[in-house]
């Protein structure tokens, strides 16, 4: 166990992504806190509507923190394929948080339009540019940390935090237009909170989508495939491949793959190649935890 979690390439993997999502949490942690008392304070509905989105931000990077954590135990007696699925499945409870949280929004919004309030305070024009500001960092930051390891999750994260900076953008939008419009423009403050809650509503629903997708054993991306099979035929003796599925659990993969090899070779010389195409596969795709071979006598007649 000490070496999967220290020196493995699985943890190679994880410790990227699990940084990454640790600054995602501090970061909107602290951003939500600052806008949740800017809005009270400021009186801005809209900069009390995006702290409510950095918070639940940093309610999902805590989540994928734990997640990712969990995902490195080994296989057990119960859980013979691993933990890594827990990653999907706290994103999933995740994504639900988030759809009844945006609907919350719409529904103050649209219930307290008409309510005379003070317009907002000049200082809440400056939390709403520098929670944009920190948001498109961070996502050039999770980009790039999902790129490098290959991590989906932490790229749908990283575009969150993208969104989560336009969020911002629309805010400070609209807070200024109540700033400087007066009274009669507080309606701006509110559109603005509704703006944020239907970003909200996009994430949340594309997140469900998303691990639904993955808990259901959906087929790798075609470049994956494509290079998986390619690194397969690398292989002294796989004359052609029959079939071949990956499927996503966590940040890692399973691999079925069916080879063809020459029906004159002995069992022995074929489960050979069945291992060196498993060796060779686990090696050179990080990304993938395990790979299943089968072995399948080769008909020349089917390549002709």
């Amino acid at each position: 166990m000490a070496d999967r979690l220290t020196g493995s390439p699985e943890a190679a993997l994880y410790r990227p992504a699990c940084k990454a999502a640790a600054w995602g949490l501090g970061v909107n942690l602290a951003l939500g806190m600052v806008k949740l008392l800017g809005g009270l304070f400021g009186h801005s509905f809209a900069l009390l509507s995006d702290s409510v989105h950095s918070l639940v931000d940093a309610l999902i990077s805590a989540t994928l923190l734990g997640a990712l954590s969990l995902a490195q135990k080994p296989p057990d007696q119960e859980h013979p394929y691993g933990h890594s699925r827990l990653e999907s499945v706290a994103g999933l409870c995740v994504a639900m948080v988030m759809l009844v949280l945006a609907t919350g929004i719409v529904w103050e919004a649209v219930r307290n339009v008409n309510a005379r309030h003070d317009a907002p305070h000049g200082f809440t024009l400056v939390i709403a540019a520098l929670g944009a500001s920190c948001q498109e960092a961070l996502f050039r930051f999770a980009r790039a940390v999902a790129k490098r390891t290959g991590s989906a999750a932490l790229l749908a994260t990283a575009w969150d935090y993208r969104l989560d900076a336009l969020g911002s953008l629309v805010v400070l939008g609209g807070v200024t237009l109540a700033y400087w419009g007066g009274p009669a423009w507080h309606w701006a403050d509110h559109a603005a909170g509704v703006a944020v809650a239907a970003s909200v509503f996009w994430i949340g629903g594309k997140l469900f989508r998303d691990n639904v997708h993955d808990l259901m054993d959906r087929q790798a991306e075609p470049e994956l495939i494509q290079a998986i099979r390619q690194e397969a035929f690398q292989v002294a003796g796989v004359l052609g491949i029959e079939k071949l599925r990956a499927r996503k659990t966590g940040l890692e993969y399973l691999v079925d793959i069916h080879v063809e090899v020459d029906p004159e070779k002995t069992v022995r010389e074929g489960h050979a190649i069945a291992h060196a195409v498993k060796d060779r596969v686990v090696k050179g795709f990080a990304a993938v935890r395990d790979v299943l071979v089968h072995v399948e006598p080769f008909s020349r007649s089917e390549a002709t």
